[in-house]
Formats: structure tokens, sequence, C-alpha cells
């Protein structure tokens, strides 16, 4: 899920005097041109940073004050195979703790909260069991088909870029509840309506993820874990080691590589030169530098046609963790169009202090709702956790904070930007090639766990390597470089029944057996099934 908002913007100018000998100045643009300076300086280059902000994190982002102690409005969440952002967490001595789910989570639909675990809800019904089944599996499946490196390539790829997520829905989902849920999935995951994202980019977003179960699930995926005193911190320590190399405050507005150097021009009337300069920001921010020349056709056009997501991030606070005595866990899958809330985790202080529910105001929602005060929207939220809770305590909650991403005008949005049908087999390929001196970075960028922190390092140490192989550095064959799992969060895999490998789809089944014949057994045994308990009641 993560359900995150992860690379900065970095606008990253050379020193305005000329290098050491035996050095090089590189103009950086974010966590992601944090990581890239970071390896340079390592391989003896002299980097500078050039950060829009007047604060480094771009779209990780922790508060802290005595209501909170330390809160993160923007990317937070870690899991197993996140190994790149685990390891540099780990060299500045940044722990991690798991998100609490050791009760039970909470699923609401049809005006009722039902308890269930794992990371997604059960079903009673075997026609939306089957549905259900075959929607992951099938995702799963054609993910397989997609390459992480290069999506436009996958065999099918002209026909599922011109594909929404909900025409795939429409094809292959055969209830209203799969669909109600695989909307929520696409929600959730890149804070974009099916509608709006093409069904050959979300399928490879998905599987750069590892699949369904880890980009959903908490325990074992994307979500389970948090740094202890938020995911700004691992900003904050490298810019403490790059020193006055970063340089904040410093929005870039023009970009020439028309002479012998680099130069690059900021709204604060600074002027840097640099033999390379890496863009670590989302695609669609270039269009507020000024480049000369101008950028190639298909790059120009690239950074017109994706656009970012739209999220909400909300923190309720409580005297106590009245949830927990309820057996529930913090969790909320929340299925209601008019609930404010699409889904919650605990986000309670490992030590048990200062107890809180995180959740998201997700894409059509977050639009919808942006227009109220925040008095309003957490007056709404906490009617709705009341609901799903069953508990008039949530209607008190002692402090609230919350982030609106789509007002950040160096981030656009969050977590990530997104490709509308047909752009990615038009487009993609431009997405990581550079420009004459000048390379792109940002999660976007990135071929695993792109959107988050974790995709946000990768891009960032791949595009400072393409620059040592630019210099004769480093052999083109190591650019890309796979990273070692992390001993301290492994990943186990996921294990499937062998009914949910094999169990038909509702169309396949009702072709083989035919349709009436069909209803009637599956409804005679649907009814024994429940009322022996053999399925689960929600």
């Amino acid at each position: 899920m993560l359900i995150s908002f992860f690379s900065r913007i970095w606008h990253l100018p050379t020193l305005p005097k000329a290098p050491k000998a035996g050095s090089m100045t590189v103009v950086l643009l974010c966590l992601t041109g944090l990581s890239a300076a970071k390896q340079l300086v390592e391989s003896g280059l002299n980097p500078v940073l050039l950060e829009a902000r007047n604060r480094v994190g771009g779209r990780t982002y922790t508060v802290q004050n005595k209501e909170t102690k330390w809160v993160d409005l923007g990317g937070a969440y870690i899991g197993p195979t996140q190994n790149r952002i685990l390891r540099i967490a780990k060299q500045y001595g940044v722990k991690t703790y798991k998100v609490n789910e050791e009760l039970s989570l909470v699923h609401y639909v049809k005006g009722k909260s039902h308890a269930f675990k794992g990371p997604f809800p059960p079903v009673w019904n075997p026609l939306v069991y089957m549905d259900y089944n075959n929607l992951w599996r099938t995702m799963d499946k054609m993910g397989m088909e997609i390459p992480k490196e290069a999506p436009w390539r996958a065999p099918h790829a002209e026909e599922w870029d011109k594909m929404t997520m909900q025409q795939l829905f429409d094809k292959i989902c055969w209830t209203r509840a799969a669909r109600r849920f695989a909307t929520l999935f696409v929600n959730v995951n890149v804070t974009s309506e099916p509608y709006e994202v093409s069904a050959l980019w979300f399928l490879w977003y998905v599987k750069q993820c590892g699949g369904t179960m880890r980009i959903f699930s908490t325990s074992n995926g994307g979500q389970e874990r948090k740094f202890a005193g938020g995911a700004n911190q691992i900003s904050e320590a490298m810019a403490r080691e790059l020193g006055d190399r970063v340089k904040l405050g410093g929005a870039v507005y023009s970009i020439d590589q028309t002479g012998d150097l680099v130069e690059v021009r900021t709204v604060n009337e600074e002027i840097y030169k640099a033999k390379y300069v890496i863009l670590a920001i989302p695609p669609g921010l270039n269009l507020k530098i000024h480049f000369n020349p101008e950028l190639p056709p298909l790059r120009n056009q690239l950074i017109h046609r994706v656009p970012m997501g739209s999220v909400i991030k909300c923190m309720v606070y409580y005297k106590e963790n009245f949830w927990r005595k309820k057996g529930y866990c913090g969790s909320m899958v929340i299925e209601e169009e008019e609930a404010p809330i699409g889904l919650t985790l605990d986000d309670t202080k490992p030590d048990g202090s200062v107890p809180a529910i995180m959740g998201f105001i997700l894409a059509r929602k977050s639009r919808k709702l942006a227009g109220l005060t925040k008095e309003e929207r957490k007056r709404r939220i906490c009617e709705i956790y009341a609901r799903v809770l069953g508990s008039e305590e949530a209607l008190h909650p002692v402090h609230y904070e919350e982030k609106n991403w789509c007002e950040e005008e160096y981030s656009g949005g969050c977590y990530t930007a997104y490709f509308p049908p047909g752009i990615m087999t038009q487009y993609g390929r431009v997405l990581r090639e550079s420009v004459g001196r000048l390379y792109f970075a940002g999660t976007e960028t990135a071929t695993e766990w792109s959107g988050y922190m974790e995709g946000a390092v990768q891009a960032g140490e791949r595009a400072s390597r393409e620059i040592l192989c630019a210099m004769g550095k480093l052999h083109a064959s190591q650019i890309w470089q796979p990273e070692p799992e992390s001993l301290d969060v492994p990943a186990r895999p996921f294990v499937t029944t062998f009914w949910e490998r094999n169990l038909p789809s509702v169309g396949g089944l009702l072709k083989f057996m035919g349709v009436s014949s069909f209803l009637a057994l599956a409804t005679a045994a649907g009814v024994v099934a429940y009322k022996k308990g053999l399925l689960p009641q929600s």
C-alpha cells in the first residue's frame, strides 16, 4: 500500500567558485538528490545540491511538537525488499519499528463493521470470493509479463496501455463488491482513480513493488514499519554530512547547456556552473524550468502528460487507545462513498504513548473535501471512526494534524506521478533518458518501489552512477546494481492456498457449468457453508 510520498525536489547548483582539482561539481535537484550526492562524494566528487524549499525532505516531512512528539505528514512507511532505504537508515543509526497489527483489522462496508486478519478483507459470498481471488491473481499474472525496467516492451503493452484500470476491472470483475474494492485498491496505492490510470502503468507499478500482496500488506509488506523519530531524519542526516553543499530556498528556473559548462539560475538570483546536472524532481515540475536548448520533443511532451496523485494525510490523536480495548489494531478499510477516509493505520508511538490513527483522504475524495476547513474535515473523520469502531470516544480527539499535498508547489501532489492511458508506450522510454549533460532521477524513474522512499534512493544512486560512467569512472554494466537483502528486515514469501491458485473465475465456472445449474449449486453451497460457520461472515 502506501501508502508513500517519497522523493524530494532538489534544485542543485555547482559551487560559484571553480571546483577543486580532481573533483567534479555536479548540479543535482531531492531524498533522490541527497542519495545521489552522497554517492558522488564517496566517489571523490564535489556536488552541490539546490533545494527549492527551506527544508530538506521533499515528499517526506516530519513535524515535531509537544502534542505529537513527532509525526510523519509525508512519506513514512517501509518494509521488506526496500533494502536501499533500510541500508542508508542503518548507516545513520535510524531504527525502525513495526506498525501495530497484532489485533484485528476492521472492514467497514454497507454500514457494518467486520473484524478480520490478513492483508485483504475476507468475504462469505462464494461468487464474490471467486471474483476477489481472480482479481488479485489476474493482476499478478498480467504483471509477470511486464519488464520492470521497460514496461513499454511488454507483449501486450499497446493493448493494456490503451485501457484504463476501470476498463480492466469492468472486464474481469463480475460483482459490484469486487469492483468497489478494486477501486479502493487503486485509490490507496496511487492516490488516483481507476479511470485516470493506464492499466499497463498500474500493473507495472504493482509488479515492481512485489505484487498485490506485498504492496497492500502491512505485515511483510510495504507498510510493515516506520522510522522511530520520523522519516525525515534520514534526509537531515545526509544533509548534515554534505554540509554547505546543500543550498536551501534556491528553486531553479533556468538551465542552459549551450556553453562549456551547464549554467543553472535560481529564483534568488544565484548562478551555478557545472559539468553535469541531475534533475531529481517529478516529471511535471520540469515545466517550472526554462531549458536552453529546449528539451527534445518526446521529453517535452512527456512532462505535460504525467500528473501527480491527490491525497490529504490526516492524523487524529486521542487520550487513550480505545480501539485496542475493543480488540482492534487501528487498521480500517472503509468502503463508503461519503466517508472521507479510505484506509487507516495505527500511528501510536512504539512505546505506546501518543495514541493516534493515521488516515488517507484519497483521490476524488481529497479533491472533493479540499474546500472544507480543517475543523470540518476533522469532524467528518471522527464521525466515521466512531461508526466504524462503534465508540463515542472517537468523537473526542485531543489533537489533529493534516497535510494536503495537492497544495505543495514543489511536489504538485503525492504520492507519485501517474501515467494516463497511452502515455507509457509513447513516452515512457524517455523517462530516464539523459539530455546532453542533464540526467533524470526522482522516485518516478525507479524500477523497484517507484513512488516510495526506496525508489527515490535507487533513482539517485542510478543517476550518480550514470555520471560516473560518463566520466569514465564506471563501466556501463555497473550503472544498475542489485541491492543485498536487509538482514534486519527480511522478506518472507507469501503462501497461497490450493484454492487461491486454482479456483476458477466466476465467468470461467459459469461457462463451464452453465449459468442456471451453477447458480443453484453455488447458492446452496454458500448457504450451507455460511450456516456451519465455514466461511467468514464479513
